[in-house]
């Protein structure tokens, strides 16, 4: 396993990239140092042809109980990052990334999985926003992506209480993709992964981030602001890969370009 900084730990598992949060002592809340690292380990991802895919879980039996308050209140200086709050909030990577998620993703670390796109949980795992319990704001994404994917009266309900409901209510509502038994949040996150892997890795950057995009597009734009991300993977060497194991009836042998 290598480091891109004690509080956050990135692990290849071939084109798969598995980023631990490892401050458990704070449950993974983050402060400066652990968005500066995140948003390292996403870059990487973005950047290397032999990674396809992401994982973000937690160490120590939590995900991540969102901002570390205590580290907020002794102020200072915030880092300014490009991909937005925790490192990922605001431009995730171009690449699919599932959260694996144990214990606590709150505040924060519910925001952080809103900002990834398949969602595995532990069947006990714990989601909510709870920012209105000490007078904040959830600006981390999750008072306008959350009424995008669950209806407004929940997600209201949520907000407004700040409490904090299981994975098979997540669930019902088509938050959480897979639930897995506690302990195995990571383990059930490497299964669909792999499922993913059998893929074109250009075709899946390029479905996501046409999904990640369309979001903001008018009824009507998306047949031309789709093609320029898609014609990456239209002129890859993997598309061209694809066809040619199809016609030799063989499995292809993705590079990621």
């Amino acid at each position: 396993m290598s480091e891109s900084s004690q509080r956050v730990l990135t692990e290849r598992r071939g084109p798969i990239l598995i980023v631990t949060i490892n401050r458990p002592e704070a449950k993974n809340a983050f402060d400066g140092e652990s968005s500066t690292a995140m948003e390292a380990a996403m870059d990487m991802l973005d950047a290397e042809d032999e990674l396809f895919v992401g994982i973000i879980t937690g160490a120590g039996g939590n995900f991540s109980a969102g901002a570390d308050l205590k580290a907020a209140a002794r102020g200072g200086p915030r880092p300014k990052l490009a991909r937005g709050g925790f490192g990922i909030m605001k431009r995730p990577p171009r690449k699919p990334v599932i959260a694996a998620v144990e214990g606590y993703a709150v505040g924060g670390g519910l925001e952080m999985c809103l900002a990834c796109d398949l969602i595995v949980a532990a069947r006990d795992a714990k989601l909510g926003l709870p920012e209105v319990r000490h007078n904040v704001v959830a600006i981390g994404g999750g008072l306008f992506r959350l009424p995008r994917r669950m209806p407004y009266h929940v997600v209201m309900e949520l907000a407004l209480t700040g409490a904090f409901k299981d994975a098979a209510f997540f669930q019902q509502y088509g938050l959480i993709n897979r639930i897995a038994e506690p302990g195995k949040a990571l383990e059930e996150a490497i299964t669909l992964a792999q499922s993913l892997l059998v893929n074109g890795p250009t075709a899946l950057a390029a479905s996501k981030e046409i999904i990640f995009q369309s979001l903001n597009w008018q009824d009507g734009e998306g047949w031309d602001k789709q093609m320029p991300i898609a014609q990456k993977a239209l002129d890859s060497e993997d598309r061209r890969e694809g066809l040619k194991a199809f016609a030799e009836k063989r499995k292809p042998v993705w590079k990621g370009r």
